[in-house]
């Protein structure tokens, strides 16, 4: 028997058409041309076959209802149980739970650090942060806000190794492919998610304002207990087995191992507040949280705290970088599916000229990003062997997170206006991505703070610089646009003491020239011919779709649509 109610026919008004079908049971790694390219490009192809795998499930019909659930059905706090104890324990939808196991799974969580199962001294796999961050690329099309957990947790390993009798008895945990959502010991569980806690009210990203105390529970030093007091205004997905917290210790702000549970299986004071109502990030859990007297462990040296959670900070940028881009090709692929479909003035939306350089213009952008992003990803896998690739990542990073993260939400709506007004209503998942989008411009440093990096990290190594300039001379003499903005960038170093106050204008210059020049070598000519004659040769305008005549709108259109 069908479960749909007919209309009796004298009371059927109309028939349903002009409507796309649902942009699902897609693959989103061997539908998407330049992600494909970009990953073998930049040393992730020995991940080809798991990629395509992993693309089919997060590009189903099932995974995509498992997104749009986690955020209709958001995380409940439960401060007290039903006699009055003390919970202090976040609720999920299953939907939450069942994405958090895709991704922890397919080791999005921390797949980069498998080799340190063989020791602390084995090196990394090539192409592993490339793999991986494809799959979180993908992932992110699907959900984003549970990814918050999984980046803090991949991005928390580099941090513990700064202390080694920490690292021994957590990284081979978190390097399990379990998700396990019960609140219980670490020690009990077969898989933990780690996550940090860093500003306070009255600081925000100046966390060497915090106010936060550690005190010595026994002799201090590396490694050792302490008690930690005081609050964070901001403490993502509370409901991870530890987190990576900062606080005052008598030798200055420093950092801490602070599991949920202590060894003795009681449960570490860490009271919850409340959860954070956000703009977007829905699905994920973010928190206020209270330390009464609870228990950390010191990771390195007291008053090295800020050194060593950024390098925590790091990783976590660069999949702010990635995931957004992520969501910018869902938007993208949104609006070029549905206006492959929809006929308006007799006409295919995607037919009609002015509709079609606004998607050839959303596309660029978006391939641009993606481009950027997983260039910067190659340095992180080759940082270690590579000191010309180390001193590229420490720049690129906060730029591509700058510009990348800038241009999002601005695209986000652009693509939602394609839809018209199905693109703003919560059945579709173009509003979700809107609201999500200025997420990663602001966690993990806002703009201003990433100019601020790329300030700080060229006075420390002046000559950084020089190795970013020799990675985009490369491209020189392939474009006159390209070649004119990378002589602009140049002199715009020339005058060092007003570089502070320009530094946003000089950012966003370095990321559109690496963009050029990545698409210049790479991209095929209709790509790289459009980016550079509008991101670098004019000021192509405020809005999308002012490509100039002679773009190959349908070209580039066509290399964006899910195959």
């Amino acid at each position: 028997m069908s479960s749909q109610m007919e209309t009796p026919a004298g009371f059927a008004t109309h028939e349903v058409f002009n409507q796309p079908p649902p942009l699902e049971d897609v693959n989103l790694f061997t539908g998407d041309k330049a992600l494909a390219e970009t990953v073998e490009r930049e040393g992730g192809g020995q991940a080809r076959r798991s990629l395509t795998e992993f693309g089919a499930i997060v590009g189903s019909e099932e995974v995509l209802e498992l997104g749009r659930q986690a955020n209709a059905y958001l995380p409940v706090l439960k401060s007290f149980d039903r006699f009055g104890h003390r919970a202090d324990r976040v609720e999920f939808h299953p939907a939450y739970h069942a994405l958090m196991a895709l991704s922890v799974e397919q080791g999005l969580h921390g797949s980069p650090w498998d080799h340190l199962k063989d020791g602390f001294d084995a090196k990394p796999k090539a192409g592993a942060v490339v793999a991986r961050l494809a799959g979180t690329y993908m992932m992110t099309q699907a959900e984003a806000g549970h990814g918050c957990p999984i980046t803090m947790t991949n991005a928390a390993v580099p941090a513990l190794l700064f202390q080694p009798s920490l690292a021994e008895e957590w990284v081979p945990r978190i390097l399990s492919r379990d998700y396990d959502e019960r609140f219980l010991p670490a020690s009990e569980k077969t898989g933990v998610t780690l996550g940090m806690g860093m500003t306070e009210k009255q600081g925000g990203t100046d966390v060497r304002a915090n106010t936060t105390s550690a005190v010595p529970a026994g002799r201090g030093g590396p490694g050792e207990e302490y008690r930690i007091t005081g609050h964070k205004w901001f403490f993502s997905a509370p409901m991870c087995d530890a987190f990576l917290v900062l606080a005052q210790a008598p030798n200055g702000i420093s950092c801490f191992l602070m599991p949920r549970f202590l060894p003795d299986g009681s449960v570490n004071a860490i009271r919850i507040q409340r959860l954070k109502d956000k703009v977007g990030n829905k699905s994920n859990a973010s928190s206020e949280v209270e330390f009464q007297a609870a228990s950390g462990w010191l990771i390195g040296e007291e008053g090295r705290g800020v050194r060593n959670i950024i390098e925590m900070a790091t990783y976590t940028r660069l999949d702010c970088a990635v995931a957004t881009a992520g969501m910018m090709r869902q938007a993208v692929s949104q609006a070029v599916h549905h206006c492959s479909f929809r006929t308006v003035f007799q006409k295919k939306l995607i037919d009609q000229p002015l509709m079609a350089n606004v998607l050839a213009d959303l596309a660029l952008e978006t391939e641009a990003a993606t481009a950027l992003s997983f260039r910067v990803a190659r340095s992180f896998d080759r940082a270690h062997e590579d000191e010309a690739e180390a001193a590229f990542r420490r720049i690129m990073t906060p730029v591509a997170k700058y510009w990348v993260c800038k241009r999002a939400p601005n695209l986000a709506y652009e693509a939602m206006e394609c839809l018209g007004g199905n693109g703003y209503v919560e059945e579709g998942i173009a509003g979700r991505i809107y609201r999500e989008m200025p997420v990663n411009a602001i966690w993990e440093g806002s703009g201003n703070v990433m100019c601020l990096d790329v300030l700080r990290a060229l006075m420390r190594e002046p000559q950084a610089l020089e190795i970013v300039f020799a990675e985009l001379d490369k491209a020189r003499g392939a474009s006159a646009a390209y070649d004119g903005a990378l002589d602009a960038l140049k002199d715009a170093f020339t005058d060092m003491g007003s570089l502070e106050a320009r530094s946003r204008q000089v950012v966003e210059q370095m990321a559109k020239v690496a963009a050029g020049s990545i698409l210049l070598q790479h991209a095929p000519g209709f790509v790289s011919d459009a980016y550079c004659a509008t991101r670098l040769g004019r000021d192509w305008g405020d809005v999308y779709g002012t490509l100039p005549v002679g773009a190959d709108v349908r070209a580039i259109t066509e290399r964006a649509r899910v195959a």
